[in-house]
């Protein structure tokens, strides 16, 4: 303990402001972060294993590691990588190029595509939804996206996700421990007015730095690839399939991509480059992990709104693990804010990561704060919207919907 602060915390401290002012080397700092809080469990805590912790004890209760980390892990990097491959097949797909068609040619184009992530995350995974976002943007503003339009591509889907079950990690994981899918659904009155207003400033800059009308010519001509739809279209419903049934979406999108390979050649070289991104956020979800979090501040709105905060920098899945077994919190209110709170920096969330492969200068937080300033003034303003709108009522675990 330093100041009675956990030494683990330190570290932690540490390797996220190593991410922040190098992050040209962020990959490397959070692999050699993990290391060493994992090397200080082993140094100095005799009752740490590494087996358990990773895959489990098989008692129920304790400490919450009786299912390890093994699941959380390989889903993530399964889902970061496999949604790689899905955003190359969905922009060879030229679906974008139908798109251009029906959007306005102005800000108000740009908006309507946040509103189109927003809706796709609500019952697809929260990376999905950035990825294929990213890549219609990537096509539709001819590869000229603003930092601050990106920043806005990971809050849609962030928002988009937090009122819905199928949306979002953190929403899955409150539904199968027997939160009622209606019990979270008022999250969306948050979400909307966080979409409201950070999409107007977003939409608006990037009008300003490029539109839709610039480049619709060079694209409207080429023909729709509907082989590479259907891979699209086939991997969607596996991963939907697979996250109900199994709570395991990563196996329902690597069903899709190798069905899809005896059609068509896989974009493998997708994997290569999205590895890196990858490796980065295990690397800080497996140190979020190895926290000695036990406890939280009794859940109240205040503790609910700081959560969302600290979910920007702080792995939202051990966060809301812990809430789920203290209980007491309005399930909707928690499930925005460690939802959209990641959006606040660009490693604060899995589709931050994911779009940081497709937008390498999002990494730069000073510059993601400076040009997506909306996105965390969106936070508050669709929080206490919420909470006088909603109030804050605690909302014991139900089974069933």
């Amino acid at each position: 303990m330093i100041l009675g602060i956990p030494f683990e915390f330190m570290l932690l401290a540490l390797t996220l402001l190593g991410v922040i002012f190098f992050h040209q080397k962020s990959t490397y700092i959070a692999v050699v972060g993990a290391l060493s809080v994992l090397c200080y469990k082993y140094l100095f805590n005799s009752n740490f294993s590494w087996s358990v912790h990773m895959f489990g004890s098989g008692v129920i209760g304790g400490s919450g590691t009786e299912h390890g980390e093994w699941k959380i892990l390989l889903n993530l990097v399964g889902l970061l990588l496999g949604f790689s491959i899905l955003a190359r097949y969905f922009e060879d797909s030229k679906i974008a190029n139908i798109t251009i068609k029906y959007l306005p040619h102005n800000w108000k184009g740009a908006f309507f595509l946040l509103i189109i992530i927003f809706i796709l995350s609500s019952f697809l995974d929260n990376i999905a939804a950035a990825m294929i976002g990213g890549a219609m943007a990537h096509t539709l503003f001819k590869n000229k996206v603003h930092i601050g339009y990106v920043a806005a591509i990971i809050a849609a889907s962030n928002a988009g996700g937090a009122g819905s079950v199928l949306g979002d990690t953190t929403t899955t994981m409150m539904w199968v421990q027997g939160v009622s899918a209606m019990k979270v659904l008022h999250a969306y009155v948050g979400s909307i007015v966080a979409m409201m207003f950070f999409g107007v400033f977003a939409a608006k800059k990037q009008s300003r730095y490029q539109n839709i009308v610039l480049c619709s010519r060079s694209v409207v001509r080429a023909k729709i690839d509907f082989a590479k739809t259907f891979i699209v279209a086939q991997i969607l419903v596996l991963t939907i399939v697979a996250n109900y049934v199994w709570d395991f979406p990563a196996l329902g999108v690597w069903s899709g991509i190798l069905i899809g390979g005896f059609f068509v050649s896989t974009p493998w070289k997708e994997v290569k480059s999205a590895l890196p991104g990858s490796i980065f956020l295990l690397s800080l979800v497996y140190s979020a992990s190895l926290m000695p979090v036990e406890k939280l501040p009794p859940a109240s709105w205040i503790t609910a709104l700081g959560l969302g905060m600290v979910s920007s920098l702080f792995d939202n899945i051990p966060l809301t693990k812990l809430c789920l077994d203290q209980g007491g919190y309005d399930w909707g209110i928690l499930a925005y804010t460690v939802g959209y709170g990641g959006s606040m920096t660009w490693f604060g969330s899995s589709a931050g990561v994911a779009l940081s492969n497709m937008y390498p200068e999002i990494k730069s937080l000073s510059t993601y704060l400076r040009e997506g300033w909306y996105v965390i003034v969106a936070y508050f303003l669709g929080f206490f919207v919420m909470l006088k709108v909603v109030g804050w009522n605690i909302r014991s675990i139900n089974f069933g919907w």
